[in-house]
């Protein structure tokens, strides 16, 4: 009984991981069923008894999962160093990073799903706000947490996820480190202000 319940939740774990993958790199509209099921190394029947919904549920689960994976990102960055500013730019420098080391093909993991579904699908659509608040929120706990006031931090935070994405979406395209780099540095310049 417990290797077939192990066997289950590998299954959907490989269906999430794959979607997430899938969907971050061609989005929502163009991961077909049927790729996502080959590539999982599962079957249909197994996608449907894990996600009555369909595809719509599993790009659900496969956005909290990369707003997850996102979200360590963010904390791994943000925790090398003390000061904000400094914080910010590390992020920026640890996305740079990551991306090229990707070839430059695993940028963010909702973008692509967000703009595509925006008034289609309401789920999805949610599931992508949350991931953009959950980063903010991330960064709004570090801005607070070095004495930045709350409304200030929130703004900030707002400003660094939005630059950041911008950022990265920029560098995927131009296959170069340096939007992520110069907006790092800029975006550390603009939290130094707020410092206290």
């Amino acid at each position: 009984m417990a290797a077939t319940t192990k066997t289950k939740e590998g299954t959907r774990d490989r269906l999430v991981r794959t979607a997430s993958r899938l969907m971050q790199h061609g989005g929502y509209e163009n991961t077909p069923v049927k790729q996502l099921v080959r590539e999982a190394e599962a079957t249909l029947g197994s996608l449907y008894h894990f996600f009555p919904g369909g595809k719509q549920e599993l790009a659900v689960a496969a956005i909290h999962f990369g707003d997850r994976e996102f979200a360590e990102l963010l904390r791994t960055g943000l925790a090398c160093a003390p000061g904000p500013a400094e914080a910010v730019e590390a992020v920026a420098a640890l996305l740079a990073e990551e991306l090229a080391a990707s070839g430059w093909a695993d940028g963010c993991p909702v973008t692509v799903t967000a703009l595509e579904t925006v008034g289609r699908l309401p789920d999805v659509q949610e599931a992508c706000a949350q991931a953009f608040d959950n980063w903010r929120d991330l960064v709004a706990a570090k801005l607070l947490a070095c004495g930045i006031p709350q409304d200030a931090a929130r703004d900030l935070a707002l400003t660094v996820i939005s630059t950041l994405e911008g950022a990265e979406m920029t560098a995927q395209v131009a296959r170069s480190r340096t939007p992520l780099l110069v907006a790092g540095r800029h975006l550390a310049r603009l939290v130094s202000l707020y410092t206290p």
